[in-house]
């Protein structure tokens, strides 16, 4: 038998102390999540609905298939910014009419729907997810365009988000607006290179520039309908393929275009029965400590997650600072590799090299759960080649072509966070728990070598260190990296996908796998060298 047997005590008060610390972070993301859903406030919200339209959450919800989950991404981008929580936009992965897709959709409710430099960065990364895992993307349309007084930080880098829907047409992946608004100047584009277009009559404005800058430019006097109006794209430009009454009618129409796609998955689907794992996922709302230099064990998280909690572990004997193996979610193969006792040495790092080999030899998926403080360091381990077996670990993850997915459930410090596929190895999703920290160091650790820094050159200098303004020095940097090193903030400049409950993580883990399964999973035998 290869099922994992838990270790868990939900009785213990280590337990307790850790699921209370857990829900209280819980409680706090609440809070944040809610300014997202409220849009741009009631004031905003209602005289939304006064003109007879329907919110963006609304929408999406009209459009994918009745009680199929709604996976959104990216929800608390801008956080800590001066831009309102969610940056304008709605984004994520629904099903509509049995295809996946992801699904874009503006908050005209927030200033308009005008992009701002995060809702750009969610837009592309959002374009990244499609073209990655062959994702069809529908764009629910209504923006103002750029964010005027923040132009200079979205005009240069905002015409990837045309290029990027030319190059999914290009690549085979259809894209769909169905516009309920005003999408006027660049945002005139989102219609004009998306595959197929719909626009509502008496609703819908497309122009490159409206009435008040044509006067401007030309002298030219016109009107909204005239210049950019459905019907006008519809009988005479030919912008708009399809002509709808009113926002529900698009919404079916819309619907009635994927199901014309004749979309098909190029992934093997699941490759077993799903079974549902034999421990309870309420518990694992305590397994990680408060503290998180208290150690856990991975394969409580494990068995609570894969189906049936079975897991063949690899190299068990071997590197036991980094648990890795074989399991499958909601019937897809995974290969997982989870931080143990969160340093990670030489023998690791090798065998995670080795692993994730044979994961591509085997086109399987893999799955990192991030609970590392980094690479050792000391004499013996610099002596003992520690840079070298490291980066074998990370050429591994940076050359390997399966699909990665990554979980941050405690730290992710240092050049651990980059061997365990973090943000910058293009894993297909990253998410956080709220009791995950990332950073150069822990806040502790980066403010002491700092002082040490400090302290060597105050020295050298002659001069006598203040002990109360290195202390005061150090409390405000711990405090700094404290603060930036938590998952909202992270989660606020788009370094993850999204901040989640731990009980959804088995959930989240299989809708990731189904939308990747869209796209064949291949894996390489190409690696850069090795040194050994």
């Amino acid at each position: 038998m290869t099922a994992l047997k838990s270790t868990l005590d939900p009785a213990s008060p280590e337990y307790g102390a850790a699921a209370q610390t857990m829900r209280h972070k819980l409680a706090d993301l609440q809070t944040e999540f809610d300014k997202a859903l409220a849009g741009g406030g009631e004031k905003y919200v209602a005289r939304h609905r006064k003109r007879g339209k329907m919110t963006a959450r609304e929408r999406i919800e009209l459009l994918v298939d009745e009680d199929s989950a709604f996976l959104e991404l990216c929800p608390l981008a801008a956080y800590g910014s001066d831009f309102q929580v969610g940056a304008s936009v709605v984004t994520g992965i629904g099903v509509v009419e049995g295809v996946e897709c992801v699904i874009v959709a503006n908050d005209p409710t927030v200033k308009g729907g005008t992009s701002n430099p995060w809702t750009l960065r969610k837009i592309l990364r959002c374009n990244d997810i499609a073209l990655q895992n062959r994702l069809p993307v529908v764009s629910l349309v209504e923006s103002g365009g750029a964010d005027l007084p923040t132009q200079k930080e979205v005009f240069i880098p905002g015409g990837r988000m045309f290029r990027d829907l030319t190059r999914l047409s290009a690549a085979g992946i259809p894209t769909v607006a169905l516009v309920f608004g005003n999408s006027t100047a660049g945002g005139a584009y989102v219609p004009g290179m998306s595959d197929h277009v719909v626009m509502i009559e008496n609703q819908s404005k497309v122009f490159l520039g409206g009435p008040p800058l044509v006067k401007m430019a030309t002298g030219e006097d016109s009107d909204d309908e005239s210049l950019g109006g459905a019907q006008m794209h519809a009988r005479q430009s030919g912008l708009a393929d399809y002509f709808a009454a009113d926002e529900q009618d698009a919404i079916r129409i819309g619907r009635r275009v994927v199901a014309r796609l004749n979309w098909r998955k190029r992934g093997t689907g699941p490759v077993a029965e799903v079974i549902e794992p034999r421990y309870d996922a309420e518990e694992l709302l305590g397994i990680v400590p408060a503290d998180l230099k208290v150690p856990f064990n991975p394969r409580d998280v494990i068995a609570r997650i894969v189906d049936d909690s079975d897991f063949d572990e690899f190299k068990a004997e071997y590197g036991s600072s980094l648990c890795t193996g074989w399991a499958r979610i909601h019937g897809y193969p995974v290969g997982i590799l989870a931080n143990a006792q969160g340093v990670l040495f030489s023998q690791e790092s090798q065998k995670a090299a080795q692993f994730i080999q044979l994961a591509n030899r085997s086109d399987t998926p893999l799955l990192f759960l991030h609970n590392t403080t980094g690479y050792m360091v000391g004499k013996e381990y610099e002596q003992g080649g520690i840079i070298k077996h490291g980066s074998m670990m990370i050429n591994a993850v940076s050359n390997s072509t399966v699909p990665h997915i990554s979980v941050l459930m405690g730290a992710s410090y240092g050049a651990g966070h980059y061997g365990m596929c973090g943000r910058a190895y293009d894993p297909r999703f990253l998410f956080a728990w709220p009791s995950a920290k990332s950073a150069v160091m822990g806040a502790a650790q980066l403010a002491g070598v700092i002082s040490i820094v400090s302290r060597a050159a105050t020295e050298a200098r002659g001069g006598t260190v203040d002990e109360s303004a290195d202390a005061a020095m150090r409390q405000m940097i711990e405090a700094q990296i404290e603060a930036e090193s938590v998952p909202a903030f992270l989660s606020g400049m788009l370094y993850d996908d999204g901040v989640i409950d731990p009980r959804d993580t088995r959930t989240i883990l299989g809708l990731c796998l189904s939308a990747i399964d869209s796209q064949v999973t291949e894996g390489t035998s190409n690696f850069g060298v090795f040194r050994m």
